[in-house]
């Protein structure tokens, strides 16, 4: 069973590997940030097998608070790139035809 774990958590980082390439070579902002919510999302990942290889039922939460941090982190920084801004009021585009009424 300790091969299996090893396995997975080798794969886990193969993965991290190629969203971290992924971030650098971009081409868009938002393949970056995607690729970075990849590796944050593989990180709690590998916390998890972590906790269950060692036995440590305490590190289930540590992934928990990371995975929250994690989220909070893209929407901030997906409203920066979309607004400028992180205090900025989100106004919708949209646009009225009155041709219809």
């Amino acid at each position: 069973m300790t091969a299996v774990y090893v396995v997975s958590v080798l794969l886990v980082f193969l993965t991290m590997a190629l969203a971290l390439v992924r971030a650098l070579k971009g081409p868009t902002i938002y393949d970056r940030i995607l690729a970075v919510n990849v590796i944050g999302t593989k990180t709690v990942l590998v916390v998890a097998l972590i906790s269950v290889f060692s036995g440590n039922g305490d590190l289930v939460d540590v992934a928990l608070v990371y995975a929250l941090i994690n989220f909070l982190a893209v929407v901030a920084v997906m409203k920066l790139a979309r607004c400028g801004d992180l205090a900025a009021a989100h106004t919708p585009n949209v646009t009225t035809d009155n041709a219809h009424e």
